[in-house]
């Protein structure tokens, strides 16, 4: 494929509107012209029923293009070419399939304005978030590109009579299911792993966003990456996804999205006991003491919600702030909020796009009655914007009680609640009053009350003073309905691998005799 120009270390330049709709163009032609197809043993094809569904821009409604939907007998295909190509992907040496997946990361770099002016067309993401999402992918494959090597290192435990040896096997073929909210990013995090450990897959992007799930695939195939190895079949969570899940042919299953139907997930797959790693969904406190440092505190709350449209597992989409500041906190949020500008997603200045679909559109506004019908204040936002497109003003219910739906429930839109404590108690009894524990943050300059706290809020990453920082090697995952196991680091390896322990005799010991 023709790549139109290198982008230094995979950022897009910071073009205009006009500019960015005009390059779009010209990315989205070959799909209008031809659909998205599914990619099956290294081979583009329609779903096997002949159905196909479309994709549409949040921005307009627009038609993007059609797309293949894939049934049982595309999933079941992609498991069998998997299943096939699994024995060699295994068994190549550890450099070479290395250096395939640099030459992956290095090929998402150079189609890093595709990518972006794709997704953010495709999902209603700003452009100044998604600029990086080329970036930020190929870093994810340089990352487990490097650990490839050492994948399978393991510890010597000896004994008084063995010598006794771990080591790690890919686990096979498995099943990737990722969301829509930052769909390329999401996908690499998932799929650089379980390639780097040595298994093959099968991944179902969500039906909201599928287009640049087919461009990474033929990425990871221009790379060369062996057919078979990485297949690609589009359609929805209760034809393709239930089939995904239910395959026995498939070894485990990597989910993100919500808890509901991780726990369908989960279900589907007990007959073949296959293994799962859920990155489920969040209601996620910062909490803000009134020693901290207000200022940084504010900017963090406010980032940490409304960018990627709040439509993020790891939002701060509860605010917990101490009574003695609420008041002036508060006030100095609403300002800000209201400044927040929502506009055209390629428009480089828009700092809040489009929500994903009509769908999820009506799920979030349908809080801002309830907030009001539980007797929450409605401090900014809390109605669409213009009469085109999933737009919603960015919004934050104030006076809420813990107790409260848009205290409980995640929403995922850029809805912020805020609830006043008064002691480090109840701040806690707070936080960790819902179903949820994925993400904390925690904003105090006092040491002792940081250490306190978060060995006792819930939830399986916290930040203090800071907005979220991915760091690789550390694990993400969550606690209680958020999640089970962990991503990042040698902790990707023990989902997508199996421990093996092998015991050699150092001598001679004694055997017990039985019958002699």
């Amino acid at each position: 494929r023709h790549h139109p120009r290198p982008f230094e270390k995979g950022l897009i330049r910071m073009t205009d509107l006009t500019d960015n709709l005009a390059k779009l163009d010209g990315y989205l032609a070959r799909f209008r012209d031809h659909g998205i197809q599914n990619l099956i043993a290294g081979e583009t094809r329609p779903a096997a029923s002949g159905a196909v569904f479309d994709t549409t821009s949040p921005v307009d409604e627009s038609v993007i293009c059609p797309v293949a939907r894939g049934g049982a007998e595309d999933i079941d295909a992609a498991a069998q070419a998997a299943k096939a190509a699994f024995p060699a992907w295994r068994d190549m040496p550890a450099a070479e399939r290395k250096k395939i997946l640099i030459r992956i990361a290095e090929l998402i770099e150079a189609r890093a304005e595709e990518i972006a002016l794709c997704e953010c067309w495709d999902t209603g993401q700003a452009l100044r978030f998604m600029s990086k999402a080329a970036l930020r992918g190929a870093a994810n494959f340089r990352f487990f590109a490097d650990k490839v090597t050492s994948a399978r290192d393991g510890q010597n435990l000896r004994s008084p009579t063995l010598m006794n040896v771990t080591t790690r096997v890919p686990i096979g073929p498995v099943g990737v299911i990722t969301p829509w909210n930052t769909p390329f990013m999401l996908s690499t995090w998932k799929i650089a792993p379980a390639l780097a450990a040595g298994c093959t897959v099968v991944h179902k992007p969500a039906e909201f966003s599928p287009l640049t799930a087919r461009i990474l695939a033929e990425i990871a195939h221009e790379a060369g990456l062996p057919d078979g190895v990485w297949n690609l079949v589009n359609g929805f969570g209760e034809d393709a996804g239930r089939a995904l899940t239910e395959h026995p042919d498939i070894k485990a299953i990597a989910f993100v999205g919500e808890s509901k139907t991780g726990s369908m997930i989960m279900k589907q797959g007990a007959d073949t006991l296959k293994r799962v790693h859920f990155e489920l969904g969040g209601k996620n406190p910062v909490v803000v003491f009134d020693d901290a440092d207000l200022d940084r505190a504010l900017d963090a709350a406010i980032f940490m919600i409304y960018s990627l449209n709040g439509e993020r597992c790891t939002s701060s989409s509860r605010l917990l702030v101490q009574d003695t500041i609420a008041e002036e906190f508060e006030a100095r949020l609403i300002e800000r909020v209201n400044r927040i500008k929502v506009g055209h997603p390629l428009d480089p200045t828009t700092e809040v796009g489009p929500l994903i679909h009509k769908v999820h559109f009506d799920k979030v506004t349908s809080y801002f009655d309830i907030a009001k019908e539980d007797g929450a204040t409605v401090a900014a936002g809390g109605c669409r914007v213009g009469d085109q497109g999933w737009f919603v003003s960015p919004t934050l219910f104030t006076g809420a009680k813990p107790d409260m739906t848009v205290a409980q429930e995640e929403i995922f839109g850029p809805v912020l609640t805020s609830i006043r404590f008064s002691t480090e108690e109840e701040a806690l009894e707070i936080a960790n009053g819902t179903e949820y524990g994925l993400t904390g943050y925690v904003w105090t300059n006092d040491l002792t009350r940081a250490l306190r706290f978060t060995d006792k809020l819930e939830a399986g990453m916290i930040w203090v003073n800071s907005e979220n920082v991915r760091h690789l090697p550390t694990p993400f995952g969550g606690v209680k309905a958020s999640g089970i196991g962990r991503d990042g680091g040698d902790w990707s390896f023990e989902f997508y691998m199996e421990q093996k322990h092998i015991g050699f005799a150092l001598g001679q010991h004694k055997i017990p005799r039985l019958g002699a």
